[in-house]
């Protein structure tokens, strides 16, 4: 297969950060990465150009890790809650994605792209849930998320404890309804 040598001008996941030169297939290169502005053909020019720009690349790394680690930190006691409609067991009618997080997320004041926002899948139970934001490569932060049911419908055990205490209400209305037919009989 072709394989072709670029200079990643950003940081790209699963492949390196800002400033490597890196090894990728040809079309991966020609389809994804030159079309995004994410990277150039690593050729000498190219090379040196980035190492003159390497000075600005640094302070422009430590302000964004700056700024991310503020973020972190005011985003450090935030909770999002999300109401759904919900079927029986507590499961849910479609799901909270990472799109519902980072809308959730710009609706408090933070502008966080949705695939900063990381679920192994999308949730798709009631309950407590943590999500992970990735807002720098190093820094990381932890968002608990609490989805309930519409109308304040309960979790999964509890909508079974209430259905139980409302049979046995059934059950002792039904006592109460023979008891008084026999008592209209004697009557």
């Amino acid at each position: 297969m072709a394989t072709t040598t670029v200079l990643l001008r950003e940081d790209v996941d699963n492949l390196g950060a800002r400033g490597e030169i890196v090894k990728v297939k040809a079309g991966f290169a020609r389809n994804y990465l030159l079309p995004r502005k994410l990277a150039v053909e690593a050729t000498p020019g190219n090379v040196r150009q980035i190492e003159a720009e390497r000075g600005a690349l640094l302070k422009r790394e430590a302000r964004e890790r700056a700024t991310a680690e503020a973020q972190s930190a005011q985003m450090k006691d935030l909770r999002l809650d999300f109401v759904r409609k919900v079927g029986e067991h507590g499961l849910l009618y479609g799901s909270v994605t990472a799109m519902h997080v980072a809308d959730a997320l710009k609706e408090k004041g933070y502008e966080v792209d949705r695939r900063r926002v990381h679920l192994s899948e999308p949730i798709k139970e009631t309950g407590e849930h943590t999500v992970s934001v990735r807002l720098h490569r190093d820094v990381t932060v932890e968002i608990p998320v609490a989805v309930t049911g519409e109308g304040g419908a309960q979790t999964a055990g509890a909508t079974e404890a209430a259905a139980e205490n409302a049979e046995g209400e059934g059950a002792n209305a039904g006592a109460e309804n023979e008891a008084n037919a026999a008592a209209a009989e004697n009557a």
